[in-house]
């Protein structure tokens, strides 16, 4: 896309007149994008020759756009200081004057996105393709560990207990997406899987930070050492049970079973951990209990299955390809098929 569609002349304009109120610098230049479309906008900037990087909302934001960004700005603070991974919160802008949303600033990361690329040194190196998966699990159970009471994370937090909401929340989501042509009583197993994550739902745990969408496509590994240079894309993050950010890091995790058919150029070159050996370093890292990781698995499944479920919902609406449709509707249903053998105690993930 683009660099004037990312941040025009104009906003461009006025960051640098922002950039000099707030004392950070004078001169904004050489702003090229990194990401863009409908999600979040992203750009690589110099501040006086010093990189930064600019998160901002989409072109045509969402009514929760701006709370997402103060989201993002409050998990970044609360992370400063911290052995947690994460892009160095710089300078964050709720004046809806600069450039009509909030925004802000942040540090730029040394590294790759999995995802999408492999450095040279990891193609050359299984060893180092496999330590990196356990440097992950750990990473994310550091986050999971980290004081967030008194931070600006704390206001986010809901009272009550985060693990009773899942079910209700997810299947109000699936309601959400009845109309003419779909109806959610057509995914009949996942309310069977419902039925049985209430049952079996277990006590609630000290509350923790969650990233909330944790997989390859949201982090940035180091290039000289196999180990996370960051995680990014910080819009789901909450204070909850960050166990549950554990069971999707599993399930999302590039092996068989691949429900969703992740991939990343990563894995291509083979040679990643396994499931058990993330849950393993997870578990040396965190003061948490895993006695119950069955249980967050299938919850994984049941999340996952649903928010994807939408995408058939839309296609069957006209507002949707009929490719993706399809291709995410048996993934949602796999998904299902999975977290129920996981309820049945036949774990195929582990």
């Amino acid at each position: 896309m683009p660099v004037d569609v990312m941040l025009s002349e104009s906003d461009q304009h006025a960051l640098q007149g922002w950039v000099r109120r707030i004392g950070l610098g004078s001169t904004v230049s050489e702003v090229v994008p990194l990401t863009g479309g409908s999600q979040n906008i992203v750009v690589r900037l110099l501040v006086d020759g010093r990189p930064m990087v600019l998160r901002r909302p989409p072109e045509h934001p969402r009514p929760t756009s701006d709370n997402t960004m103060r989201r993002e700005i409050a998990v970044l603070t609360t992370l400063k200081g911290t052995t947690v991974p994460h892009p160095a919160f710089i300078a964050g802008c709720e004046d809806l004057d600069v450039l009509g949303v909030v925004f802000y600033l942040m540090e730029a990361v040394d590294g790759f996105n999995p995802g999408t690329e492999v450095d040279d040194a990891y193609v050359r190196s299984p060893e180092m393709r496999h330590q990196v998966g356990l440097s992950y699990a750990a990473s994310l159970a550091q986050l999971g560990e980290v004081p967030w009471e008194g931070s600006p994370l704390a206001e986010i937090k809901r009272p009550g207990s985060f693990l009773a909401r899942q079910v209700p929340q997810f299947m109000r989501l699936l309601e959400s997406y009845r109309h003419d042509n779909y109806a959610p009583e057509s995914f009949p197993s996942v309310h069977a899987l419902a039925d049985w994550l209430e049952s079996r739902r277990p006590p609630d745990a000290e509350p923790g930070i969650m990233h909330g969408d944790a997989h390859l496509n949201n982090v940035l590994l180091r290039r000289d050492t196999p180990e996370l240079a960051a995680f990014i894309d910080w819009e789901m993050c909450t204070v909850g049970d960050p166990l549950l950010d554990l069971g999707w890091m599993l399930i999302c995790w590039p092996d068989e079973p691949n429900p969703i058919d992740a991939g990343s150029a990563l894995a291509a070159l083979g040679g990643l951990a396994t499931r058990a050996e993330l849950l393993e370093a997870y578990r040396q890292t965190s003061g948490r209990s895993i006695a119950h990781v069955d249980w967050y698995l299938a919850m994984a499944c049941f999340k996952l299955a649903i928010v994807i479920e939408g995408t058939w919902s839309r296609y069957l609406a006209g507002q949707a390809s009929s490719e993706a449709g399809q291709r995410l509707h048996t993934s949602a249903q796999n998904l299902v098929e999975l977290g129920a053998r996981v309820a049945r105690g036949d774990n195929p993930f582990l």
